[in-house]
């Protein structure tokens, strides 16, 4: 019988789990809203989610979460209330009586798309989440970027303007101007009225030149913060992923412009800039690759 990893996706406002094979296919997938209270009650909705799945072959349990994941599973993540400590490896193991592996979920997204995705069999390869927030997950020489305490890839706070706004001490520099709310927020200037980000691609897709502007100046901060990843970091390949990449050219075209302009330019020849391939199956499948890599055989 083929390995299965039981997958779980968390997010601040959805529990996404799966059971994958090792071969990268997803046989059975179940979706529920992420408590709003926090705490225990998400533990109890994951769990019971999983139990839904079919656990023959099942070798262990792999999580994904929106924040901090440190080694032995215990996860910060300021999106959920209650879980400034939350030891949710050991609960959940102890719950399913398998090993549980909890990771970042830009530590899974990265290692999904490397996996089945845009990245398939790359080795140096850094995939942006941008979203609601930015982050990072990089793949260097075949391995995982962790960092001292786990924070690699914190790319939201990456410096894309020299004057310091007050703003930028709660989400960071990039995340203030490129990620959704920044966008939403410099919209709502323009427009003199609330425009949600998904507003404001269907009026630039219309031709609003207002609209083009604005996707256009977050892509060229954006452009900022991938010149300095390749200027670091050499990838053969930064794939985009995240509701916001959903403005495609949009967004990207100016970002590759900048990208262009500002990189090394040896480093910036090598790099290959696409979306995401795996979409919301990206945190699944990494976070069942991380389970099978630790429950290796």
């Amino acid at each position: 019988m083929r390995r299965v990893a039981l997958a779980v996706d968390l997010g601040a406002t959805k529990i996404a789990v799966a059971r994958v094979e090792e071969t990268g296919r997803i046989t059975h997938r179940l979706r529920a809203p992420t408590p709003v209270g926090g705490g225990a009650a998400v533990v109890d909705a994951i769990a019971e989610l999983l139990a839904q799945l079919p656990r023959a072959g099942a070798c262990g349990v792999g999580v994904d979460v929106p924040g901090l994941a440190h080694p032995g599973g215990v996860v910060w993540a300021p999106n959920i209330p209650g879980w400034t400590s939350m030891p949710l490896g050991g609960m959940l193991s102890d719950r399913l009586r398998l090993p549980a592996v909890v990771d970042s979920d830009r530590n899974a997204f990265v290692t999904g798309e490397a996996w089945q995705g845009s990245a398939k069999g790359r080795r140096d390869v850094v995939f942006v989440m941008v979203g609601t927030g930015i982050g990072a997950g990089i793949i260097s020489g075949g391995r995982l970027i962790r960092g001292h305490g786990e924070l690699s890839g914190c790319a939201g706070w990456m410096a894309v303007r020299d004057r310091y706004r007050r703003g930028y001490q709660n989400v960071g520099c990039l995340e203030y101007h490129a990620a959704g709310p920044g966008i939403a927020r410099a919209a709502a200037r323009v427009f003199e009225s609330p425009v949600t980000v998904r507003e404001v691609v269907k009026l630039a897709r219309a031709g609003d030149a207002r609209a083009i502007g604005l996707l256009a100046g977050a892509g060229h901060y954006l452009g900022l913060a991938l010149a300095n990843l390749v200027d670091i970091l050499n990838p053969e390949m930064i794939v985009i992923g995240g509701g916001v990449a959903a403005a495609g050219k949009l967004l990207l075209d100016p970002a590759r412009r900048t990208l262009r302009q500002w990189a090394q330019p040896l480093a910036v020849k090598q790099v290959t800039v696409t979306r995401s391939a795996l979409g919301d199956r990206a945190g699944i499948l990494g976070a069942a690759r991380l389970c099978f890599e630790h429950c290796e055989p």
